[in-house]
């Protein structure tokens, strides 16, 4: 079954600076709880990730996972290769500068392997919204200083 989340939250920065934190893969650990493992395994000319293997644990599932990252002019996007737990992925942040603030939306569809319950659906699609966008602001403003 596809889930598919939309979420926007505006955070005090550029887009650059943005773009950096989500560029920044390494640091997911440090800031997204539901990281345990990430590794970069290709890179593009410019050193922004190209594909990347994470294991994630959401509501207790472990996932092992290969995502593709997409760069575009307003923002970053990722698409799932394999997983142990999921038959696809598609992720989009789109970045859109207001004044000195930038408004950051990110729709997300998941399409889970194996049925769960929808209540443990819904508390691991909110969790990881929370922290992909409440998260990725704070991080961001850590690191702006």
């Amino acid at each position: 079954m596809a889930i598919t989340e939309n979420r926007e939250i505006v955070i005090e920065a550029t887009p650059d600076e943005i773009l950096a934190v989500l560029y920044d893969l390494e640091s997911l650990t440090e800031w997204s709880s539901a990281h345990q493992e990430v590794e970069i395994l290709e890179r593009d000319d410019e050193g922004r990730p190209k594909r990347s293997r994470q294991v994630v644990k959401i509501v207790g599932v472990s996932d092992d996972q290969i995502l593709d990252y997409h760069v575009y002019d307003d923002g970053v996007g990722w698409t799932l290769v394999s997983s142990d737990q999921q038959r696809a992925q598609e992720a989009r942040y789109t970045l859109t500068p207001e004044g000195d603030h930038t408004r950051v939306s990110l729709e997300l569809m998941v399409d889970l392997k194996a049925p769960l319950p929808g209540f443990l659906i819904k508390k691991g699609a909110k969790g990881l919204m929370d922290t992909a966008t409440k998260g990725l602001r704070k991080r961001v403003l850590e690191v702006k200083g």
